[in-house]
């Protein structure tokens, strides 16, 4: 009996270590094949489900059906830009810019993109102007770069890319969490344009041996299910935010303080703004035309107004913002339209930036225009 017991266990014995052989092959072979990449290009929306109006971004999971994630494949691969080829009837336009772009505290059916969309206008030659929302939140103009390079692909007639000087500092450039776990991105961005950026710096996320394994990816894998799990609710309810009951309006009083970004009066340099980031662009999209658009903000009336407009910007740093890009794009011979004052103070939510729905649709009347303009309606 004693024999049979024995031969039981060495069986088991083998059993579990061919098991775990093959486990550590499996996840060994993981390594070299890297199907990330290829995973996030496999998805339910546009298929089962309708494709997300804006990329997907969140804090809050169980409430807005909505997450952050890093993989560009998966978040492109649920929008509905890409539900499959460009209609042969279709102008089409990509928006790329900021949390205000994105559309924070904005309904899907209140973003700008939705306004642009819902006067369904037709050009001449009969094709029918469509935009899309390719915002995406945090302030970072090599992020909005990031997100072009990968939207290019998809046969833009026209970019409008949204700006305000919070996304221009060098300092600010990598401090948003896609950039730094997509670091190969980035750093192929900074050799091909020659920006202004490190190559090392130490806020990328750099793949290591075993965290590129099934075991070290298994965050990465959990996140393109839940994304697609997810899908099922965003095509029941369109949320994809939480929307609070309340929130802090945009302070109205402001600190005596005249700096910005750790720079001081009274001048501000080209050097200390990533203007390359926007030259860049516009050799990345390759012909294609951009229409630069600074922002609208808030701008305070009470205590300390006439140093700071907002908790954002004081007045030197930002009117000299202002002067440097309007000149900039005169140099260049860009498109560039300056809104930074065409929206009451009142038309703001949470944020210098965050407008409200009608605040939104006052920006997207000028952009209409000049999209207009530039297509030839």
């Amino acid at each position: 009996m004693s024999d049979v017991n024995q031969d039981h266990k060495l069986t088991l014995l083998r059993v579990v270590i061919k098991g775990l052989l093959l486990f550590l092959a499996l996840d060994l072979l993981f390594i070299p094949l890297a199907p990330l990449h290829v995973l996030g290009q496999l998805s339910a929306y546009n298929l089962i489900f309708p494709g997300r109006v804006r990329l997907p971004y969140g804090e809050n999971p169980d409430q807005a059906y909505n997450f952050s994630l890093y993989n560009l494949d998966a978040m492109f691969a649920s929008h509905e830009l890409s539900a499959g080829d460009k209609p042969a009837n279709e102008y089409r336009v990509l928006l790329i810019g900021d949390s205000s772009v994105w559309g924070y505290l904005l309904k899907p059916e209140q973003t700008l993109s939705s306004n642009l969309n819902a006067a369904e206008f037709k050009l001449k030659d009969g094709r029918l102007l469509r935009s899309y929302n390719l915002g995406y939140p945090t302030l970072s103009l090599t992020k909005d770069l990031v997100i072009l390079k990968y939207a290019m692909q998809y046969k833009p007639d026209l970019i409008v890319w949204l700006l305000t000087l919070e996304s221009f500092p060098v300092n600010k450039q990598l401090d948003s969490p896609i950039l730094q776990n997509n670091p190969a991105t980035v750093q192929d961005l900074i050799t091909t344009y020659s920006l202004n950026l490190d190559l090392h710096d130490p806020r990328f996320v750099l793949p290591r041996f075993w965290n590129s394994s099934l075991i070290g990816e298994r965050r990465a894998l959990a996140d393109l299910l839940r994304l697609q799990l997810f899908g099922v609710m965003w095509a029941a309810t369109g949320i994809d935010q939480y929307y609070p009951l309340t929130y802090d309006p945009p302070q109205e009083n402001l600190a005596n303080d005249q700096t910005f970004q750790g720079l001081q009066p009274p001048r501000l340099f080209l050097q200390d703004l990533s203007m390359e980031v926007l030259s860049a662009g516009h050799t990345l999209s390759g012909g294609v035309p951009i229409i630069f658009v600074n922002e609208p903000i808030f701008r305070s009336h009470g205590e300390n107004s006439e140093v700071r407009y907002n908790f954002f910007y004081p007045r030197w740093a930002y009117d000299q913002y202002r002067q440097l890009l309007m000149q900039t794009c005169q140099a260049e011979s860009w498109q560039c339209l300056d809104e930074w004052d065409l929206v009451p103070s009142n038309e703001f939510t949470n944020s210098a930036i965050h407008m409200t729905s009608h605040g939104t649709q006052l920006l997207a009347n000028e952009i209409e225009n000049a999209i207009l303009s530039q297509a030839g309606p």
